[in-house]
C-alpha cells in the first residue's frame, strides 16, 4: 500500500545518509574562512554511526552471516549501540551491547528503550581486563550462537562506511572546494573513511582530528608510539583512545589537536545558544578543536572548512546539559561562587 503514497520510506533505515551540510554564522565570526557542519543529527539514529551500524549489517547478510532471529553483538560509547538496536528492531535480530561506563544514563536508557540486552562495564580498566567492554562483547560472542560481533574499533567496514557515504557526499555539497575536514576520531572510521574519499579527489584537502586528553591517539600519530603513560579517564564519550583501533588510519590525517573535558562541554552549550544546533558532547569537541586550530593558524579567509557534529544534545541531559552535572564536574561556576566572585569585582570599584 505504501508505494500508493508519495514520500514514502519501506523503514527507517532508508533514511540513512545524505545529512545536510549547514552553514555557521554566528560562532565563527571571528575565525578566519568559510565553515560548514554536516548535521548527522539528522541520521534516523540522531548519529553518524547509523551509516556502520546499516553497512556492517548488509554486508553480514550478503555473506550469509546473518539470519532472522540471530543476535548481534557490539561494544559501544552509545551511539553504535543505538543505531544497531534500531536496525536490530526493524530487521528481526536481537542485540546485546557491552557499555562503557562512561556513557550517559540517557543513552543507556535508550540503548533498553530500543531491546538492546545491556551490560555496563567500567570505563577505567585496560583493554585487555575481563571486565572491560572489549573484553565482556568477545566472551558474549564466543558464548552466544549463533552470533555476530560488530567489533567497530577493528573492522575495516567501518571506515568503508564512510568512504562510500560521508565523503562523497561532502565532496558532493561543497561543489570539491571543501578545503579543510575537520573531524574527531574515536574508532577512526568516521574521519578515515571520509578522509580516503576526499583526498582522491583533491589530496591537498586537510584532514584535522581531534583528540581528547587522556587519549593516545595524537601522540601515535606523530610519533608511532602508544605512550600508556598519556592513558586516564576523561568526560568525552566517542573520542579518543586508550588503544589504537585498526579501523583508524593514520595516513591521511594531517594533524591532530586534543580537547579538554570542560572547553567541549561549554562548546556544545554554546553551539546551542549561538547556532540552535542542539548537538552531542563530540560536536562540541569538535568546534572546540576548531577553535583551537584557528589559533594555530591553520585556516585563512579561502578557507572552506567542514566540521562533522557526529551527534545529537538530547542524549546528553544528564551531562553536559544539566547544570547540576557541570557544576559538580567544575565546569560551571555553583551560585556561591558566581556571588564571591560578583562580590570581589564590586570591591574593586
Amino acid at each position: 500500500m505504501a508505494d500508493e503514497y508519495l514520500n514514502t520510506h519501506e523503514n527507517l533505515l532508508t533514511l540513512i545518509g545524505c545529512t545536510p551540510l549547514v552553514k555557521l554564522n554566528r560562532i565563527t565570526e571571528q575565525l578566519r574562512g568559510q565553515f560548514h557542519v554536516k548535521y548527522e543529527a539528522q541520521n534516523p539514529g540522531h548519529s553518524a554511526k547509523d551509516r556502520i551500524a546499516l553497512h556492517i549489517i548488509n554486508n553480514a547478510e550478503k555473506k550469509g552471516l546473518l539470519k532472522p532471529g540471530d543476535t548481534i553483538i557490539e561494544t559501544t560509547s552509545g551511539n553504535t549501540g543505538f543505531s544497531i538496536a534500531m536496525a536490530a528492531a526493524i530487521k528481526g535480530y536481537k542485540c546485546i551491547l557491552a557499555v562503557s561506563s562512561k556513557s550517559s544514563q540517557d543513552k543507556i536508557d535508550l540503548l533498553k528503550t530500543m531491546g538492546a540486552e545491556v551490560h555496563v562495564c567500567p570505563s577505567d580498566v585496560a583493554p585487555e581486563d575481563p571486565r572491560s567492554y572489549y573484553e565482556v562483547a568477545k566472551k558474549l560472542h564466543q558464548e552466544i550462537k549463533p552470533s555476530i560481533y560488530i567489533n567497530q574499533y577493528f573492522n575495516e567496514l567501518n571506515t568503508e562506511a564512510h568512504y562510500l557515504s560521508t565523503g562523497p557526499e561532502i565532496w558532493k555539497q561543497t561543489k570539491g572546494k571543501i578545503t579543510h575536514l575537520v573531524a574527531c576520531s574515536g574508532t577512526g572510521g568516521t574521519i578515515s573513511g571520509t578522509a580516503r574519499y576526499l583526498k582522491e579527489q583533491n589530496p591537498d584537502i586537510k584532514i584535522l582530528g581531534i583528540d581528547a586528553y587522556g587519549s593516545v591517539l595524537k601522540k601515535y600519530h606523530e610519533t608511532g608510539e602508544l605512550d600508556k603513560n598519556e592513558i586516564y579517564s576523561y568526560k568525552i564519550e566517542g573520542l579518543g583512545k586508550n588503544l589504537i583501533p585498526t579501523a583508524t588510519d593514520f595516513e591521511v590525517i594531517d594533524k591532530f589537536t586534543k580537547v579538554t573535558d570542560k572547553d567541549s562541554a561549554l562548546m556544545a552549550r554554546k553551539i546551542a545558544v549561538t547556532e540552535g544546533m542542539f548537538v552531542g558532547y563530540t560536536s562540541g569537541a569538535a568546534m572546540q578543536g576548531t577553535y583551537q586550530l584557528d589559533a594555530d593558524g591553520e585556516f585563512d579567509e579561502n578557507s572552506h572548512v567542514v566540521i562533522i557534529f557526529p551527534d545529537h544534545g538530547s542524549r546528553y541531559m544528564s551531562k553536559i546539559y544539566s547544570d547540576n552535572w557541570m557544576k559538580t564536574q567544575g565546569f560551571l561556576e555553583s551560585e556561591s561562587e558566581n556571588e564571591s566572585k560578583k562580590v570581589k569585582e564590586f570591591n574593586k570599584i
